[in-house]
């Protein structure tokens, strides 16, 4: 890409500390824009969940009806996911500090105004507003992040943190809305964000750098709406299969209409002299599956994590705060994994450290097949452990060759496409392990309800979820209803097992996929050019940036054709 080299080095004169003598300040300061990015992060991944052991709460103040209370708790993520792309890609154009203090800005007065809303049309708006900020976000900070560390071994440090705090985040967000709502109303789960990302504002008008490239043409609007457009399409009509209407106008709609407009941008943006996405970039090797291992990951464990806490909570019988404590050590687990990400990628490289990781999901998801209805603490604390264990070393790896792979000038509109696939796999994960519990629970509940005499209606009623089969054997009571309850506990406990089932083979199929990724780590080639900033032995100066291309052709000599040296690594010395 042309000035590249020269927009980076004009890009390294706004990061805090650079320049000649400045280079411990640099060192310094970069770790703390990893923490005042990871801060912000941790607001937005908290948000997509913290509201759903407000639910009850809500609905109690509120008084909303069955769709408005649907759009409460579905506005967030839809909106968010559908504009990473757009937010990404204009990141890259205006400068991603701009739109990511923007963010700030918006997720704080969306916040306030979410906390003491009066109707539950208000709550809907707010709550999209916080999509909108969440989506300036999220991109921005991964695209900073691939600045503000230039060498690749640092930056898979960085990059293990990053991706640690944006799965602890959604884990975290039930344990800290039932604690929140243990003391305070629902808004409080709002107000939180609100002290912290007013903060981030000076602090990161202060401390981030700004990165816009200013060479890649003028920003396709027209692309970038049509992007959002069909990315809201699909995703809504996804949702709408996850809750069971897979057949009806509200499911394939939108999702047609969806598929429709993104297959329509992805042909504008080949045509396109400057596109907003490199679709040459997707096709690599290391980019493409980057992205695929993350859908799958996510296809296969986050509609599994919504039925696990139906199981702590309605077959254990533990309240929401026990239920997110049940749930800590998957987080710590996931945060070790990513402070030791660095390290594993350095020794195994990206191929084995990712196909390692859904190996060991896989054996975590095999592992819970062992629970029934009476609790097992102990296997449940192990098997959360591998689950979160391997399921960061896997995102960990994934996005680190992911944004290793993008040209610096694109990171934001990389970073993006990152968190779109994580947001469509979550969508697609839910409609299909959610289809399957469904079709595993639905049949011995509506036995059940048949040998107890129960008119159809009723047992299709109890069919239906978990919780509606108690409210059926709740009106029953008596033997009738104790029997019924019984039959539904253990038609769950059925169905999560097929379901676990259906998740490992899926994270197997990923495992698989993880063999394109590169064998090794490659680290001299995917070191920025800044001028005056190190040297040749540490990758990170102008000298390394002359070795690549010797290290190349050497490598061309010895092997007889050309290699990519961003797609096929070097040993880390």
């Amino acid at each position: 890409m042309s000035g590249t080299t020269t927009a980076i080095s004009r890009k390294a004169a706004d990061v805090p500390g650079s320049g000649p003598g400045a280079r411990s300040d640099r060192e310094a300061n970069r770790w703390v824009v990893l923490v005042v990015l990871c801060t912000s992060l941790l607001l937005v991944a908290v948000d997509a969940t913290v509201l759903h052991v407000a639910v009850p709460a809500v609905s109690e103040d509120l008084r909303p009806g069955s769709i408005e209370l649907l759009w409460i708790v579905d506005t967030y993520p839809l909106v968010c996911a559908s504009l990473l792309i757009l937010f990404g890609t204009l990141g890259d154009r205006i400068g991603t500090r701009r739109v990511l203090l923007f963010g700030y800005a918006l997720f704080a007065a969306a916040s306030a105004v979410a906390a003491y809303a009066p109707t539950p049309d208000v709550l809907i708006a707010a709550r999209g507003l916080l999509g909108v900020g969440g989506a300036m976000i999220m991109p921005a900070t991964l695209s900073i992040l691939r600045q503000v560390f230039p060498d690749r071994r640092e930056r898979a440090l960085a990059v293990g943190i990053w991706s640690a705090v944006a799965a602890v985040g959604a884990a975290v967000g039930p344990l800290v809305g039932g604690a929140l709502l243990e003391h305070f109303w629902w808004g409080a789960v709002f107000l939180v964000n609100i002290p912290l990302m007013a903060a981030s504002l000076p602090v990161g008008r202060w401390l981030l750098p700004e990165s816009a490239t200013g060479s890649d043409g003028p920003w396709d609007v027209l692309g970038a709406v049509m992007a959002a457009l069909g990315l809201f399409g699909v995703i809504l009509g996804v949702k709408q299969a996850g809750g069971g209407e897979v057949l009806t106008p509200l499911c394939w709609l939108p999702l047609l209409a969806g598929a429709v407009l993104i297959a329509l941008f992805v042909r504008r943006q080949r045509r396109r002299t400057h596109p907003l996405i490199d679709f040459g970039t997707l096709t690599r090797a290391a980019f493409g599956t980057s992205v695929g291992c993350i859908v799958l990951t996510v296809l296969a464990l986050v509609g599994l994590a919504l039925i696990a806490a139906q199981y702590l909570q309605l077959v254990l019988g533990l309240s929401p705060l026990e239920t997110g404590l049940r749930l800590l050590p998957l987080s710590v687990a996931a945060i070790a994994a990513g402070l030791l990400g660095s390290r594993l990628l350095a020794l195994l490289g990206p191929r084995a450290m990712v196909a390692l990781g859904f190996l060991v999901t896989a054996a975590a998801v095999l592992c819970l097949t062992g629970v029934g209805q009476h609790d097992r603490p102990g296997l449940l604390v192990g098997g959360f452990v591998l689950l979160g264990f391997g399921l960061e070393t896997t995102l960990f790896g994934c996005y680190e060759s992911m944004l290793s792979e993008a040209p610096p000038g694109r990171s934001g509109g990389a970073a993006a496409v990152g968190e779109t696939a994580y947001q469509l796999g979550a969508g697609i994960g839910i409609a299909l392990l959610g289809s399957v519990m469904n079709a595993a629970y639905g049949p011995g509940v509506r036995d059940a309800a048949h040998r107890l005499g129960l008119p159809d209606r009723t047992g299709a009623d109890a069919a239906h979820s978990l919780g509606e089969a108690y409210e059926v054997a709740g009106h029953l009571g008596g033997a009738s209803g104790a029997a019924l309850r019984s039959a539904a506990r253990s038609s769950f406990v059925t169905g999560l097992h097929v379901t676990l089932l259906v998740s490992a083979c899926l994270l197997l199929l990923g495992a698989l996929a993880a063999l394109r990724l590169p064998r090794r780590m490659e680290t001299a080639g995917a070191t920025a050019p800044v001028e005056g900033s190190g040297d040749a032995e540490s990758g990170t100066g102008a000298g390394a940036a002359s070795a690549a291309p010797r290290r190349a052709r050497a490598r061309e000599d010895r092997s007889g054709r050309a290699e990519n040296p961003l797609s096929r690594g070097v040993t880390q010395p």
